[in-house]
Parts: C-alpha cells; structure tokens; sequence
C-alpha cells in the first residue's frame, strides 16, 4: 500500500498536465527505509516523448548524489501516460530499477493539458513482475 498525501498527489498532477503531451516523469522522495514520500522531485523528460520517459544521466546522478546527501530513498517513481490507461508498459516494466520504490502512473489521455478525470495507480515491480497496489490519499 502506498500513503501519500493529498498535496504531493497534486504536485503530480500538475507537473502530468503541465508536460503533456509528453510524458511526464520524477521521484517522490523520503527518509531513507520509512517508504513515507515526503520531497516532491519533477525531472526532466529526456526523451521528450508522448510514450515514453527516461531521466537524463547526469540529472539522474545528480539526484542520487542528493537522495544519499539527505538520508533518503526513491519512495515512488512516477510518470504519465498521455494516449494509455495508468499501467506499466513492457518498457516500464524492463527499465524499473528500485524494487522497493512504488511505481505511480497517472494517464492524463482525458485532459490533456487541462485539470479534470485522471486515472492514478500505484504499482511494485521486481524482477519483471507486476503487482498493483492500493493507494490511501490523506
């Protein structure tokens, strides 16, 4: 179960209508082993693509040199999905790295840029497999 407040789930939506139509990607950090997300952390979309994210290498470096700074861990990994429902795609699935972080995907397919419906999932992937979550809002 991933809990999140109702502050960083905004964040997220933001940040999802802000880049569509591309996809939008970042971390949710937090205190290291609490799997509590706290630091709301927007990367750039080096791919610049409507179906798929990557993070840039050095601004992936960079975030794991401050995440080791601070004491903390990737609680949840996110990006969007702009055409598609809020499931892992095959290259989701092969690129998920953080077995331990959730893996949260928003599908902005119904608004675009602007607010409105969204589909919100949490999922664990390790070793290829998919299992979804529930998420508690507070």
């Amino acid at each position: 179960m991933l809990q999140i407040s109702q502050d960083l789930v905004d964040k997220l939506l933001a940040h999802a209508w802000a880049d569509h139509p591309d996809e939008a990607c970042g971390v949710i950090a937090g205190s290291a082993g609490s799997d509590i997300p706290t630091r709301f952390i927007p990367m750039v979309n080096a791919a610049r693509s409507p179906t798929f994210y990557e993070f840039d290498s050095a601004d992936l470096l960079k975030l794991y040199r401050d995440l080791d700074a601070n004491e903390e861990d990737p609680v949840v990994i996110y990006h969007s999905h702009t055409s598609t429902q809020a499931y892992p795609s095959r290259t989701d699935i092969a690129y998920a790295a953080e077995p331990s972080a959730h893996y949260v995907l928003v599908s902005t397919r119904e608004t675009g840029n602007d607010e409105g419906p969204y589909e919100l999932r949490s999922f664990r992937i390790s070793d290829g497999e998919v299992t979804e979550e529930e998420i508690v809002i507070t």
